[in-house]
């Protein structure tokens, strides 16, 4: 799956921070997850079953980081796990898109994951590259 040449949709911007672009379940597979806002179609038990997703439909919100007790439980142990296993912060996601929108967020990421050998997405899980599989880490 190549990375398109438009912006990212910004509705593979998951209510937690996480692009769902340049999730591992999006890049990897022929039949790619379709981000948390969309369908549950090719997603993972764990995203299926997702109480983060869960919370922001019951609260009618968008993003978690509009909820007054933002940030929660779950999204301070989402964010630990994050950053000690992929070294990135959806937090830091998070505030990107409340000061400078979710628009400029979906460019700097298409830019920062674009593989510069082919032009596949670079998955943040693994940073291997959706068409040449070369890793990015």
């Amino acid at each position: 799956m190549k990375m398109p040449r438009e912006t990212i949709d910004t509705a593979m911007f998951a209510p937690c921070g996480m692009n769902c672009k340049v999730c591992y379940r999006h890049c990897s597979t022929k039949k790619p997850c379709a981000g948390c806002r969309n369908s549950d179609a090719g997603k993972p038990e764990h995203c299926r079953k997702c109480k983060i997703k869960d919370c922001v439909r019951e609260k009618a919100l968008s993003h978690c980081f509009e909820c007054p007790g933002y940030p929660c439980r779950r999204i301070k142990n989402l964010e630990k796990s994050y950053n000690q296993r992929y070294q990135a912060s959806l937090m830091e996601n998070s505030r990107f898109v409340q000061t400078q929108g979710l628009k400029r967020f979906m460019e700097q990421q298409k830019a920062a994951y674009t593989c510069p050998q082919c032009g596949g997405i670079l998955s943040l899980h693994d940073g291997e590259c959706s068409e040449c599989r070369k890793k990015s880490k």
